[in-house]
């Protein structure tokens, strides 16, 4: 695991790198809103990965590296995403673009002019809490490219049946919520959880080539 600061428009951001050995595929994956790549999916996938030939970049945006509590606007999102994405591209390795829940909205919105090969989201948010009228699945049906949405069964920013209908696969983990935890109720663990979101991966990312 090494780390790399890259400076953007919108400041600096940092990549930690889980690099796979004889690597087929990159998937660079940032965090959400309301936190960081400390998020219980985005090191379940830097652990899993590697091991079946994807190298993974975890990406902090530069409002996460300069400290800030509150994520700046989505065109800043945007710009600091942009600013990694030399870094990632260099490897010469096929770019699968992620993110989780508004880091997966930035992978959609600039996978085609950024020329990802693909594009995972975690915990997309179809909309906010309580207000589906609000919809962005025009962000996620304009990805423009293969995709894979891994989505909590009781997302409250959209449970897998809101979805529409469109060009892209949907993973759904049992009584996930947005941070596909599950309670100590359910009949899954949170390890069967976490399980659920790589295999997935794992076999989406095969059939990507």
């Amino acid at each position: 695991m090494t780390t790399e600061t890259i400076p953007t428009d919108a400041g600096d951001a940092r990549i930690t790198w889980h690099r796979a050995r004889g690597a087929r595929l990159l998937l660079a994956v940032s965090h959400g809103a309301g936190g960081g790549i400390e998020a219980r999916d985005l090191r379940a996938l830097a652990a899993a990965l590697p091991a079946h030939g994807v190298t993974v970049a975890l990406v902090e945006q530069p409002w996460r590296v300069a400290g800030k509590k509150v994520a700046p606007a989505p065109k800043t999102l945007d710009v600091g995403w942009r600013g990694i994405w030399p870094a990632v591209a260099k490897t010469g390795l096929p770019v699968i673009s992620g993110g989780r829940s508004a880091g997966a909205r930035v992978a959609c919105r600039t996978a085609a002019e950024l020329g990802a090969h693909a594009v995972l989201a975690l915990g997309f948010p179809l909309h906010p809490p309580g207000r589906p009228e609000r919809s962005r699945a025009a962000e996620l049906l304009g990805a423009g490219v293969p995709t894979l949405v891994v989505q909590g069964g009781n997302d409250p920013f959209g449970r897998p049946e809101e979805f529409p209908e469109g060009p892209y696969e949907l993973v759904e983990v049992p009584h996930g919520d947005h941070g596909l935890a599950v309670p100590k109720r359910a009949e899954i663990s949170q390890e069967q959880a976490l399980e659920t979101v790589t295999s997935a991966v794992v076999r989406w990312a095969a059939r990507l080539g």
